[in-house]
């Protein structure tokens, strides 16, 4: 299965959506800002698909994949926006970025979709995730 990165300040919702993650059969590290992503990346390499909240304190989701889309390993990388921000400004940036925009409160089913939809095709699996 794939490589998740899960993006999200909330330790309830992050708690939670790793957990669905993995019972679904995908390989999760999961951190609370934009900065910790970016450690993360560079630490273990890139994963197949982030799942990213917009609103975080310092570093937005839309910042941090505005940072990921400029760097080589990471231009093209897969990315779910899972966020209580809907408005439609949002939602479009989201999407100008080519990410998939998932709304709050979560629904489980249409997480999964989307992760499984944006890795049709996963990486290989590395011994880091």
């Amino acid at each position: 299965m794939a490589k998740v990165l899960v993006v999200e300040d909330d330790v309830d919702i992050r708690g939670l959506v790793e957990n669905r993650l993995r019972r679904h059969g995908h390989r999760v590290v999961s951190v609370g800002s934009g900065e910790e992503a970016l450690a993360a990346i560079a630490e273990k390499g890139a994963p197949d698909v982030a799942v990213l909240d917009v609103l975080m304190p310092g570093m937005s989701g839309l910042d941090l994949l505005r940072t990921l889309r400029a760097a080589p390993g990471t231009a093209h990388l897969p990315a779910v926006f899972l966020s209580g921000r809907v408005q439609e400004s949002d939602i479009d940036a989201g999407r100008a970025l080519g990410a998939s925009y998932l709304t709050k409160p979560l629904v489980v089913s249409a997480l999964i979709n989307a992760v499984e939809s944006a890795t049709a095709e996963p990486a290989a699996a590395s011994a880091t995730w």
